[in-house]
């Protein structure tokens, strides 16, 4: 399925015609507690009188969103007869709105996590307000059940209309802006070596990496086509995870994110950061079915995506860009700190990962990534 994008410009008349167009009565707004903040929330103060259309907000939920808070959605929607979802926000707002989107037509009697996927074609749109997570390109979503992380899977709840306000980017603090950038393009680098790339995939990281790379200084500017331009590119990326998942990059950032209070995009890049000059190094350990000569080759295509000639290079690029952004490096605050690192890390997300990597090797990388008090 092609996404649709609307970019919108100061006054949303595009989506007035989206609006007209779609002949709904009744829409639910998914929205994160930044909503109030961006110039896109003054566009529904009187949208019911413009439009016409019955508009329900949705808001009551948490970073890491509950199971809870997905059936209390799910019960808004019905009672509200609403025939379309748009979500707006970051990578919470997202995942809510897809499992309201997944579990609007199940048996509300019985545990959604546990029911047969039936697909729906209840409307889904989307607004990323973050140019980091690709989210609205996806088939995952992740909500807690239990205090237990569950991943919810499904290409029906990819939205089929995006919608880019460069706006939503401006109000943004830099430590968020350097951090959901870095997450955007980790996407495109271990989307590029994973296992499961494609020539589609590998064809969506190379333009991602491209535009993230030519995009940087108007984004970090707050120039619009900067933010724009930066929106589409994690968009991008997120196609291309779509594609082939995530790799070891992010199976060994999530812990330091928990452990340390840092966010994902930059757990991720400094992870990155070490692994893949590591990976380029270590290439007779390739795992990928196709074969390390195949592997020597992605390092390369990806080289050539960074502007540079040589593998090796490319990582420096890419270690010197996560240093000129100026991010905190944890520190270590005793050896346990690396026992816990080292064994929080997924298994399943290692198999794509094109090198094999083992606890030994794991406990010398996350050495490298955190220091020592």
């Amino acid at each position: 399925m092609e996404q649709r994008i609307i970019k919108t410009t100061e006054n949303y008349s595009e989506l007035d015609a989206f609006f007209k167009e779609s002949k709904i009565k009744s829409l639910l707004l998914v929205c994160d507690s930044a909503f109030g903040f961006l110039n896109i929330s003054k566009y529904f103060d009187d949208f019911e009188n413009r439009l016409g259309i019955k508009l329900t907000k949705f808001d009551d939920f948490k970073p890491n969103p509950l199971y809870e808070s997905v059936v209390e959605g799910v019960e808004i929607l019905h009672k509200n007869e609403c025939d379309m979802v748009l979500a707006i926000g970051g990578g919470s707002a997202m995942d809510v709105a897809k499992c309201i989107k997944l579990y609007s037509n199940m048996d509300p009697k019985e545990n959604y996590l546990k029911q047969e996927i039936v697909v729906n074609d209840l409307p889904f749109i989307a607004m990323p307000t973050t140019a980091g997570t690709g989210s609205e390109a996806t088939r995952y979503a992740v909500i807690y059940y239990n205090g237990e992380k569950q991943s919810v899977t499904s290409e029906s709840f990819i939205p089929s209309t995006v919608i880019f306000d460069a706006s939503a980017l401006k109000t943004l603090p830099i430590y968020q802006k350097k951090s959901t950038m870095l997450d955007a393009l980790c996407h495109s680098i271990e989307s590029f070596w994973s296992v499961n790339s494609t020539e589609e995939s590998r064809e969506y990281s190379k333009t991602a990496i491209k535009a993230i790379l030519s995009n940087m200084d108007k984004y970090f500017a707050n120039e619009g086509d900067g933010n724009e331009n930066m929106l589409k590119a994690s968009n991008t990326a997120g196609k291309a995870i779509n594609i082939t998942q995530t790799t070891a990059g992010h199976a060994m950032c999530y812990k330091l994110t928990s452990l340390y209070g840092i966010a994902h995009g930059h757990a991720a890049a400094l992870c990155v950061r070490k692994l893949w000059p590591y990976m380029v190094k270590n290439t007779d350990k390739c795992i990928d079915p196709r074969g390390e000569e195949h592997l020597k080759n992605i390092f390369k295509e990806i080289a050539d995506a960074f502007g540079e000639k040589d593998e090796l290079s490319a990582c420096d690029k890419f270690a010197k860009l996560v240093d000129s952004l100026e991010l905190e490096v944890p520190v270590a605050k005793s050896e346990e700190d690396f026992d816990t690192l080292k064994s929080s890390v997924n298994p399943v997300r290692l198999k794509n990962n094109p090198v094999g990597l083992d606890s030994e090797t794991l406990d010398m990388l996350y050495r490298q990534i955190v220091k020592m008090q």
